[in-house]
């Protein structure tokens, strides 16, 4: 019993010293994704002449939109639209609240709610 509480103990130990490079790795991870998607939109935005609406989200990247306005030359930009760190789907608004002339791509952060670009928020940058 006693190696079993000593393990423990390291192990907790361990992971207290890690957590600020977890912390790290999970933002790294955010300015990738985010990076990634605002290719794939500036792409999709250089093709048909404007931008998912917010709606339409994301996805409109993954498959063809079906609301208007409907891309006449649509193409498959990405093959799947990850989740953030967390596990939450990023944040996308077009036209955006912070970026009212094109759109808003962010994270919800640590506590997975969408405080509309404030408090945890994780833009990326």
């Amino acid at each position: 019993m006693l190696v079993v509480t000593i393990i423990a103990l390291l192990l907790g130990a361990a992971v207290a010293k890690f957590s600020p490079v977890l912390d790290w790795v999970k933002a790294v991870r955010v300015q990738s994704d985010i990076k990634s998607i605002k290719t794939a939109l500036q792409t999709y935005q250089s093709t048909n002449g404007f931008y998912p609406t917010t709606e339409q989200g994301l996805q409109a990247l993954v498959s063809k939109p079906q609301v208007e306005p409907i891309p006449e030359r649509w193409f498959r930009f990405m093959d799947s639209i990850q989740k953030d760190p967390w596990g939450s789907p990023y944040v996308y608004r077009c036209p955006g609240i912070k970026n009212p002339d094109t759109y808003d791509l962010y994270s919800a952060g640590p506590n997975r709610v969408d405080d509309n670009g404030s408090g945890d928020d994780d833009w990326g940058q």
